[in-house]
Order: C-alpha cells, then structure tokens, then sequence
C-alpha cells in the first residue's frame, strides 16, 4: 500500500486554474495565427531565393483554406473545461490508482448530489477491485453511507464509531425530508 495522495479542494481548483491558464496561452497564440494568415494570404510574395521556400508554403497554405482551417491545422484545439463539478469527479476518477491510501478532505465540494453518488459507487469500486483505502473527511450523507465504512464521529467527545445513520447531520436531512414526505409523496 502506497499514499496515493492527499486530495482537497484547493487541488481541484488548481487543476481548473491549469486548464484555463492552458486554454489562454493557446487564445493568444490563435489570434498571432490569425494575424499570420493575414499577413501570408494578402502578401504581395514573389521567391526569390530557396530560403524563401518556408514562406512560400505558408503563402499557398493560406490561399488555400479558410482562416479557421489555417489556424485548426497549426494549432492544438482548446483543453477541455467542465463544470466545477464535473471537473471535480474527473480529478478524483483520474488520480485514484490501485493498492493506493487516499485521504480525501470534504470530496463533496462542488458535486451535486448525483455526482455525490457517482463518487461514492466509484470509491466503492476502487476499493473493492483495486485494493485501495480511504481516509475521508465528509458531510456528505451520500459518502457517509459508503458500504463497509468505518466512520468515526469527531464531534463526540471521545471519538466514536458510529452507524451513518446515526450520525447528526445525516439526521438533520433526515428530519427535513421527513418533514416535507408529504409532498415528495403527491406527485
């Protein structure tokens, strides 16, 4: 068993700060491109040496395409950006390896309940298929009720071992969904 890593919210917010630094540099080096085929399409270019060749291919490669097919061929296609979402559960999906140890600080931030749920199935998985472990911080009721979970209740003093159900704010949504059961049952 090796640390995989120790991943928090300020990591996924890093890995989106990449991909927009990325995405930017690529932006200023489209609109150079632009430029590029401007200047090669509507030049007045005659060779006049060998060493003139490179220019003269970049001459007849913009006469021949549009400007957005000149730029796509010269350049790579802008990173891919998701939501913070789903930019979350792909950093998770993508770090996590097998036979790993995996400390996790509030994994929920940023997912919605379904990619909560998506997340517990996956770290279920990783778990049980890969041999790896988990060490979570969560309020999330959704991971809370990860299947063989030891879960450890930090607000009592001492610290207990408790069922997920048990737990107080796994109780609070409880309380409220009861509250309203009525009209979850309605429609």
């Amino acid at each position: 068993m090796w640390l995989g890593c120790i991943v928090d919210a300020q990591d996924i917010l890093r890995d989106r700060f990449w991909t927009a630094y990325i995405n930017e540099g690529i932006d200023q080096k489209r609109d150079k491109l632009f430029e590029e085929y401007l200047d090669a399409k509507y030049s007045h270019f005659q060779m006049k040496s060998l060493s003139d060749y490179e220019q003269l291919k970049k001459v007849n490669m913009a006469r021949s395409k549009t400007q957005s097919r000149f730029v796509r061929n010269k350049l790579m296609a802008n990173v891919r950006e998701y939501s913070n979402g789903e930019s979350a559960f792909l950093y998770f999906t993508e770090k996590i390896g097998q036979d790993g140890l995996y400390i996790l600080d509030e994994p929920e931030n940023s997912l919605s309940p379904k990619r909560q749920m998506e997340l517990m199935k996956f770290i279920e998985d990783a778990a049980r298929f890969w041999g790896c472990q988990f060490i979570i911080s969560t309020h999330s009721p959704f991971l809370h009720a990860l299947r063989g979970a030891k879960i450890y209740d930090l607000d009592e003093n001492p610290v207990d071992v408790k069922q997920w159900t048990k737990l107080e704010n796994v109780r609070t949504y409880y309380e409220f969904f009861k509250r309203y059961e009525n009209e979850f049952l309605c429609c």
